[in-house]
């Protein structure tokens, strides 16, 4: 019972933060890729995926399809989300289409946001430790 209550008390910080980590990912392979030829930026909505990972909306996992008995039942991840192509207002002479000033601004502020979680999650831990304690 204490274990599904911290749990939930802890449940939306955890979701933040993987979906943060996977944005900087997301961002970081856009910046790695400014140079590919016909290279087309991705990202998603931070907020309406946070919206529907907390309500049980997200893309979760695949379950594999088994032949025999004897394979063990298993998901193959889908990824946390639905990636879109970045619009962008004028793309490069080989088709590319990161902006690295977009990116490199997307990128700061994700990791700037991750970090306040971050900090806002270890202030929650170390408030329900101190709630514990006898």
């Amino acid at each position: 019972m204490l274990a599904s209550k911290l749990d939930s008390a802890l449940f939306a910080g955890q979701q933040a933060l993987t979906l943060r980590a996977y944005r900087q990912q997301v961002l970081a392979g856009n910046i790695a890729n400014a140079d590919t030829p016909h290279y087309q930026a991705r990202d998603f909505d931070f907020a309406t995926t946070l919206k529907d990972a907390l309500a049980g909306r997200g893309e979760g996992n695949l379950n594999l399809v088994t032949t025999s008995e004897r394979h063990f039942q298993g998901t193959a991840d889908s990824g946390p989300v639905r990636l879109m192509y970045r619009q962008t207002s004028q793309a490069s002479a080989d088709g590319n289409t990161v902006d690295m000033d977009v990116e490199q601004a997307n990128f700061a502020e994700n990791a700037i946001f991750y970090e306040a979680g971050m900090s806002f999650l270890s202030s929650k831990v170390k408030t329900l430790l101190a709630a514990l304690q006898p």
